[in-house]
């Protein structure tokens, strides 16, 4: 539950510390990304991995790992 959790992590704070931080590795990763096209799913696997891990350092509850929608750079 995020009420046990010491800081609660908004989902705009997690999608902009993807966009900061995991999406520049997700681009230079992608063959589909360096030929100028967006890898749909390289982004939405890498946010999910993201999240998860996130969940399992005890950042982000449970509920939000599983309920929060993916940002718009992952196409959603």
């Amino acid at each position: 539950m995020a009420n046990r959790l010491h800081h609660v992590m908004l989902h705009e704070q997690a999608c902009q510390q993807f966009t900061d931080n995991i999406l520049p590795m997700v681009r230079s990763a992608s063959q589909q990304e360096r030929d100028g096209f967006p890898d749909w799913t390289a982004r939405s696997e890498a946010w999910s991995n993201w999240t998860d891990s996130l969940c399992q350092d005890g950042q982000i509850s449970t509920w939000q790992c599983e309920n929060w929608s993916h940002p718009r750079c992952c196409g959603d």
